[in-house]
């Protein structure tokens, strides 16, 4: 489509030029008319490449939070999508979670809070109307602060992700299991992790 409206107008500025070239136009004025023609043509060609882009590209992501006595973890993960057909999507995500942990002074357990941010690729097939496959690549910036000073810890750790989920709409229900875990440095408490996917 982009090629044709390009020799459309190509075309259309060579006949002005073959039914004016007899009248007092200079050749200045002709050239200044093609160019002004194609420029304004190259335009539109590449304003209808954008929005046919922008049209595959799903939002969504994760959202989350959790409160509980002693106990707080707040989730913010969008994620975009460039979906090249029905089957197959490619995109990126960034992650930020901050949790807090104050036990009773009674306790032994030490206070902590911990911010976590990072970026993350991923890459899903729908191989079936109701089955999505994914792999996720994370890669998370840890900052924990303990109330002992000398347990605070800063450190990277990626994750690789292979999951399978039900896809009904744009709502996938599922699970996903990291083949980098880490049971030291990880994030999540174990490898196996339940997930629920929205994409517009």
């Amino acid at each position: 489509m982009y090629r044709h409206s390009i020799r459309f107008c190509i075309f259309i500025t060579l006949e002005n030029v073959n039914r004016y070239i007899m009248k007092t136009y200079s050749l200045k004025n002709i050239a200044i008319l093609s160019v002004f023609t194609l420029i304004s043509c190259l335009s539109f060609g590449q304003q209808k490449q954008e929005q046919k882009f922008w049209d595959n590209v799903r939002f969504g992501g994760n959202i989350g939070a959790n409160f509980g006595n002693s106990y707080t973890s707040i989730l913010i993960a969008p994620q975009a999508v460039y979906q090249f057909n029905s089957y197959v999507g490619l995109g990126a995500g960034l992650n930020y979670s901050y949790s807090e942990f104050n036990p009773s002074r009674n306790s032994r357990l030490q206070g902590s809070k911990s911010n976590i941010a990072g970026g993350s690729l991923i890459a899903i097939a729908q191989p079936l109307d109701f089955l999505q496959v994914s792999g996720d690549f994370e890669y998370l910036h840890v900052n924990r602060n303990f109330d002992n000073p000398a347990l605070d810890d800063t450190y990277w750790v990626p994750a690789l992700f292979l999951g399978a989920g039900y896809q009904q709409g744009n709502f996938v229900i599922g699970a996903r299991y990291d083949v980098l875990y880490n049971d030291r440095k990880s994030v999540y408490s174990n490898g196996i992790q339940p997930f629920v996917r929205v994409l517009f």
